[in-house]
């Protein structure tokens, strides 16, 4: 599970990159794709808060992090 956040993590960033690369290019006075990039990037941790609590709600449950 953990390597699932972090290749999903991986991923929004390279969206973010994405975003702020060709906003800069294709439309440098509007700021479109930085705005879109903050959302994502709250997108993200409010996706890894989730995915930490149902980490620690297993822990508790089970006294193991292994999902197997």
């Amino acid at each position: 599970m953990v390597r699932a956040l972090i290749c999903l993590e991986l991923i929004l960033n390279s969206i973010d990159l994405n975003l702020v690369t060709f906003s800069d290019l294709f439309d440098s006075r509007q700021l479109k794709g930085d705005i879109f990039t903050i959302f994502v990037i709250a997108l993200a941790t409010d996706e890894a808060a989730v995915g930490l609590s149902i980490l620690s709600s297993i822990h508790r449950n089970t006294k193991s992090t292994c999902i197997n």
